[in-house]
């Protein structure tokens, strides 16, 4: 293994190690000293600590059902499992023990993370664990939870990702009414963060590095793709079309560019054809050479035939 492998393997790790913390820190600091929950696995151990007046800390529920679903998970999709999702939940266990023993870093009165406003409360977490699992999922971790459940939902039955986390969270903020000590407003608070993180973690998965998809409809196609290979180093494919009405065929440039680029080429297209017609679509994700590097996931073993 060279050095630059290995520099990106300390890196990669460094960052899940801050995205644990800053997980942690937004439950351990903020949400469970304030008596509040939300959804993910996290909010239901929470749930948990509630119902049995902490004799159940959160962070020892959270890593009993981890382990039961990582075993779940590797009985479904073999050893191959994600390594880093395994360290994310280890980490993320001792990190929560850790902040959960130190009340100087909570949000309660006299200390400097305290906040006199409830309601900011899960705004401020839900930020914090925003940032945190993004860096998880950036170098191809997970925290576990709600992710392993709706992957093994998924291979079985065909309910989309999002529809699993929707209800699993709705089903654990929900939950809380059924504490006695509880109100209608402890459940607005959990749909708080859920909604905060929700508009966060895109932001942080994806920020400045979106990218986006230009159809380019030109007569001078070529000019426009050339300075494309040439000047910004990307690559451009020409698509065959007809025009309904004219019935005329013609050359369509499909190209995939980053938000940094995307003024630069809307400027030269405007340059070189000013009759251009261009259509601009927003890419969540773009894996390959010249984007992003496809990352983390389970290995799936290949069948090959001799």
């Amino acid at each position: 293994m060279d050095n630059s492998k290995v520099v990106k393997i300390i890196k990669a790790y460094l960052f899940l190690t801050l995205g644990c913390f800053l997980y942690a820190f937004a439950w351990e600091c903020f949400m469970i000293p304030n008596g509040m929950s939300s959804g993910g696995l996290m909010g239901l151990c929470t749930v948990v600590e509630y119902a049995t007046g902490g004799s159940i800390k959160a962070s020892y529920s959270f890593i009993v059902v981890n382990s039961l679903l990582i075993l779940a998970s590797i009985l479904v999709f073999g050893i191959g499992f994600g390594f880093r999702t395994i360290y994310c939940i280890l980490l993320s266990t001792a990190m929560l023990g850790l902040l959960g023993n130190t009340d100087i870093l909570k949000a309660l009165p006299d200390h400097f993370f305290y906040i006199s406003q409830p309601v900011l409360v899960p705004i401020v977490a839900g930020v914090i664990e925003a940032f945190g699992i993004g860096m998880i999922l950036r170098e191809g971790g997970s925290s576990g939870g709600t992710d392993i459940i709706a992957l093994v939902v998924n291979k079985y039955y065909p309910v989309s990702l999002s529809k699993v986390f929707l209800l699993c969270d709705l089903f654990i903020i929900t939950s809380l009414l059924f504490l006695p000590d509880r109100a209608f407003n402890d459940m607005l608070y959990g749909y708080e963060m859920m909604f905060t993180f929700s508009m966060m973690i895109d932001f942080v998965v994806v920020g400045q590095k979106s990218s986006f998809q230009l159809m380019i409809f030109s007569q001078k196609y070529d000019e426009i793709a050339d300075y494309i290979n040439k000047e910004l180093d990307r690559g451009a494919t020409i698509l065959k079309a007809q025009g309904w009405f004219t019935k005329k065929e013609r050359n369509v440039l499909l190209v995939l560019l980053t938000r940094k680029e995307l003024p630069v080429i809307s400027s030269v297209v405007k340059n070189i054809d000013d009759k251009a017609f261009m259509s601009i679509s927003p890419v969540s994700n773009v894996y390959g050479e010249g984007f992003e590097e496809i990352k983390g996931g389970i290995r799936r073993k290949k069948n090959i035939k001799k």
